[in-house]
């Protein structure tokens, strides 16, 4: 099951957890309320015969799927890649994840612009909404093997903070406020 809390400020050493003593986790429930982060629990030996994960795709509309490996064996430049994947940014699209093996972190900004970790491992989905401030890295496994799925082509442009008057990010900012009353 996901694990989400809140973390520290810190950019010192990404791939540790930085949590709080102790940790303020927050539920599944209060994470969709404070950052509209959804979260699937898929069973990474058997989504390709259960139908779950179809039924998502077929919802959602994403119809364009691919598979990457985030390692020091498998990325190109390794060290600058993550860097860049931890620089805090937002997309105009969703982002969603699929863990097959591995483990890392997504961190997500609340309504306070605090950062939330969310450590993924096999079987977690995740779908971070476009417009949020977020960014990722590896754990001290320095390895993740996920599926990312899109709506028509791929399309995967960082937008590095500021960018608050992108029009996604002005409509995920009013999503909070409508989803407070």
């Amino acid at each position: 099951m996901v694990q989400a809390w809140y973390m520290d400020d810190s950019t010192e050493d990404q791939r540790l957890p930085h949590q709080r003593d102790p940790p303020e986790y927050v539920s599944l429930e209060d994470l969709y309320k404070k950052c509209r982060v959804e979260y699937f629990k898929l069973n990474p030996k058997t989504f390709a015969e259960d139908g779950v994960l179809d039924s998502i795709r077929k919802t959602r509309g994403y119809s364009y799927e691919d598979e990457i490996i985030c390692s020091q064996d498998c990325l190109p430049d390794y060290e600058k890649t993550l860097k860049n994947f931890f620089t805090e940014h937002l997309h105009t699209h969703e982002e969603i994840r699929f863990v097959l093996e591995g483990s890392g972190y997504f961190d997500v900004r609340d309504q306070q612009d605090k950062w939330i970790r969310i450590l993924v491992t096999p079987g977690d989905l995740i779908i971070i909404p476009a417009g949020i401030y977020h960014r990722f890295t590896l754990d001290t496994n320095n390895f993740v093997k996920t599926k990312r799925y899109f709506v028509g082509e791929p399309i995967w442009l960082p937008y590095n903070r500021p960018a608050d008057d992108m029009e996604c990010r002005k409509a995920f900012v009013q999503s909070l406020v409508e989803g407070a009353k």
